[in-house]
């Protein structure tokens, strides 16, 4: 009788989440899911021009604005460019997070301070990106600025070097700045992810001896795989999905060299030539990319141990099934 008013109870008090959600759901059709299906269909369409409502879906090939955005130029220099810069950026990024894990984690080690040293290390993650595009403009200027400034001081150049036409040192530049931006916040989430470790599993290890190198690699690291392919996968997204610095900083100059696939689509789609017909085709370009990334980097670290077991469990399933149609048959 308890458990039947129970149920009850469960079932009508069911209905206040629902309203709760309701918020949410309204707010991501409107902004988010209708926005989406309306860019998809715009990759179908002759849309071009200013406040074109007079659109129409193509005749004939209707990809034919994948096919132009596929051979345009541009858009290949610029997924180059996403590639590179994000490469750059996310190599140093996740391997000086990790070191900081390792640090802030140790279970031999008690650093004073951790507190102000994370916040430090995450403070650049809060500044905007136009600020850091404006401070770091400042620190690179020519003919004169701090970085010319110094390397004179230190004897490294005879005159200024202008960073703002060199193409390797505009990447490295913006590289930097993604890497300068992330690398806190990158830490924090590892942070987080090692305090979820069970600490049986760290005193087990201590009581075989192991060292802080083992510990690390045999435990702290196999542990966080789950984590650790959060991390890829947003950094994934957001690299492929790069804008603000490589735009604010030098409008993807010089000679392209810092145009990004999301520079390339707003200028496409608002720098004057209003061809939302072809941003929207790149958009949905850069979307089957990210999928395909995410997908593979799903594929490789997956756990081989939970894959296997339930490859078996089905393959138990699929014998006693047929065993007993075997034996239902006769």
């Amino acid at each position: 009788m308890k458990s039947a008013q129970s149920r009850i109870k469960s079932i009508s008090n069911a209905k206040y989440g629902y309203l709760f959600i309701i918020p949410f759901v309204v707010v991501y059709l409107i902004f988010h899911l209708y926005p989406t299906i309306y860019t998809m269909v715009l990759g179908f369409t002759d849309c071009k021009g200013l406040n074109n409502t007079n659109w129409h879906l193509l005749k004939g090939n209707i990809f034919t604005n994948f096919q132009q955005i596929l051979q345009n130029k541009s858009f290949q220099t610029s997924v180059k460019n996403t590639i590179v810069i994000w490469i750059m950026n996310f190599i140093p990024q996740i391997s000086l997070a990790m070191l900081l894990t390792a640090w802030f984690t140790a279970r031999r080690i008690t650093v004073k301070g951790q507190g102000i040293f994370k916040v430090i290390f995450y403070m650049p993650n809060i500044i905007t990106a136009a600020t850091i595009a404006i401070l770091f403009h400042a620190l690179f200027s020519y003919p004169t600025g701090p970085v010319n400034d110094l390397l004179q001081r230190l004897n490294l150049r005879d005159g200024s070097y202008n960073f703002f036409i060199s193409k390797p040192a505009s990447k490295l530049i913006v590289a930097f700045i993604q890497f300068w931006t992330w690398y806190g916040y990158t830490m924090i989430i590892l942070i987080s992810g090692v305090l979820g470790i069970s600490p049986d599993i760290y005193e087990a290890a201590d009581i075989d001896g192991a060292n802080g190198v083992q510990i690390f690699f045999k435990i702290t690291i196999p542990n966080l795989k789950t984590i650790l392919l959060y991390t890829l996968v947003t950094s994934l997204i957001g690299g492929l999905n790069m804008f603000d610095i490589p735009k604010l900083y030098l409008n993807g100059g010089p000679d392209n060299s810092t145009k990004t696939a999301s520079v390339f689509i707003y200028e496409q789609a608002f720098s004057g030539k209003y061809l939302y017909n072809r941003a929207s085709a790149a958009s949905m370009l850069m979307f089957i990319v990210i999928a395909i990334c995410s997908a593979i980097l799903f594929y490789l670290m997956r756990d081989k141990d939970a894959a296997a077991l339930a490859k078996l469990k089905k393959q138990e399933r699929k014998a006693a099934a047929k065993r007993a149609s075997t034996q239902t048959w006769r």
